[in-house]
């Protein structure tokens, strides 16, 4: 197959039948794809590869490698590149063999070590969090990918995203690492912002936090992700500093912990809402200065 034509129906090698790896599996099956086998470690990777990818063997890497026209790589990041060199190494790679893999951090040259052996190197994230369930496979739908390889290899990767339901965005080589830093504060962060903010209603009495914040928080992430520092509100955009230095108290009194986040994240919105003229400097000069002690007050 030639670096700029459709893909061909695949035999496909799954390294790593983690909730990545085993999903994206069953999404390039679900595609016409040929599963040829997969490596799975743990008892979890084993079970999810039986309910994901039924009947595909299970076999070493050298053995799933072996005769696949593409190898996906869904392993950790930091355990990407020893894995790739290793296998350069024991000459396991074949020549003409799409290799894929799934790691946000790394581009495709991370691949580099197994390139003499005339490999297509290719790097192919899902911004996406996975339950390593079929529930997944609805969410590729219209789920962007970050891609990145050389230019000739970019028809090939953005029709097996689109197989797989989903929508290609180019991420240069250099720009790789920003990409997945912003995916991570976008979306990790938030969780333990969220957990973070349950904790505390639930301190404040609340029965169900979830109940209280879900709303709002859904209304606030889509308003974010419309409007920019445009959707903005609360006490901080409106440089009310008595309330903030309310908020601290009490946060210092519940969890330290939360309190140090809650300032880190209250500065940063003000310099935002300052910068985007929604806080006046006026305003913001006292707030900075309440939100400068690190330390909860006695």
């Amino acid at each position: 197959m030639s670096s700029g034509e459709h893909p061909a129906r695949l035999s496909i090698g799954v390294i790593g039948a983690g909730r990545v790896g085993a999903v994206l599996g069953a999404a390039l099956a679900r595609a016409g794809h040929r599963i040829q086998a997969a490596y799975a470690v743990s008892a979890e990777s084993r079970e999810r590869a039986a309910a994901l990818l039924p009947g595909v063997p299970l076999k070493e890497i050298p053995e799933v490698i072996d005769g696949a026209d593409l190898v996906l790589l869904a392993v950790p990041d930091d355990a990407l590149p020893e894995l790739v060199a290793g296998l350069a190494a024991t000459d396991t790679w074949q020549a003409g063999q799409i290799v894929v893999h799934t790691s946000g951090r790394y581009g495709a040259e991370v691949l580099r070590p197994a390139m003499a052996a005339h490999i297509l190197p290719v790097a192919i994230h899902p911004a996406m969090t996975f339950t390593g369930t079929a529930l997944d496979l609805g969410r590729l739908e219209e789920c962007a990918f970050g891609v990145t390889g050389p230019d000739a290899l970019r028809p090939m990767a953005e029709a097996l995203v689109v197989e797989m339901g989903g929508e290609p965005v180019w991420v240069p080589e250099s720009q790789r690492a920003a990409y997945h830093a912003a995916l991570a504060h976008g979306s990790n962060h938030l969780v333990t912002l969220v957990a973070e903010a349950m904790e505390v209603l639930a301190a404040a009495g609340v029965e169900q936090p979830r109940s209280v914040l879900g709303p709002l928080a859904r209304a606030a992430l889509d308003n974010a992700l419309r409007l920019g520092d445009a959707a903005l509100t609360g006490p901080v955009a409106r440089g009310d500093v008595s309330t903030v230095g309310a908020h601290l108290r009490e946060l210092g009194r519940i969890s330290p912990e939360i309190r140090t986040t809650y300032v880190a994240l209250a500065r940063a919105t003000a310099v935002r809402a300052l910068e985007s003229g929604r806080l006046q400097p006026s305003a913001a000069e006292p707030l900075l200065d309440t939100l400068a002690d690190q330390e909860p007050t006695p």
